[in-house]
């Protein structure tokens, strides 16, 4: 079983977000008119996107003191065949942090990497997430008001 197909198994459908066709749009459901979208998206059975704060914060367990039960919106597993990796996005309204953003990023990582164990204990899939490269990408100011992006120029004629 691939690692994808594995993930998709694991992972409640609730806390993905569907492809469609070859892109997906990334809401944060706290903040209206905050969304992301991102073409260029693998097949289907080659990506899944986890809604990574949709996993219970462990703030009954840990203090919080450093920031370890903090995680970012979400986390892109795709499987390339070419390309294995894990990006870990945090969407923000305006700006944050640089360390809160941060603690974010390293927290959805720590949840990829829970994955990854559950898969090699519970799954029995001992090379499960193995060998994936991880990415950082925190995008902020994304609910600024759509403008038309193109420069339209009225050329007068000389006489």
């Amino acid at each position: 079983m691939s690692d994808i197909a594995l993930l998709k198994e694991m992972i409640k459908e609730a806390a993905t977000v569907s492809l469609k066709g070859n892109k997906v749009t990334l809401e944060e459901p706290a903040v209206p008119d905050c969304s992301v979208t991102i073409q260029g998206m693998p097949d289907e059975d080659e990506v899944i996107v986890i809604k990574a704060d949709a996993f219970q914060s462990p703030d009954t367990v840990f203090v919080g003191s450093q920031g370890e039960c903090k995680r970012a919106d979400f986390v892109i597993v795709a499987d390339t065949g070419a390309k294995k990796v894990a990006i870990c996005l945090e969407l923000k309204k305006t700006k944050a942090s640089e360390k809160e953003i941060i603690q974010q990023l390293k927290g959805a990582q720590c949840f990829v990497r829970y994955c990854q164990e559950i898969g090699k204990v519970f799954w029995g899939y001992p090379t499960f997430l193995k060998a994936y490269q991880y990415r950082f990408v925190s995008i902020s100011h994304i609910s600024i008001a759509k403008k038309k992006t193109c420069i339209d120029r009225v050329l007068k004629k000389l006489h």
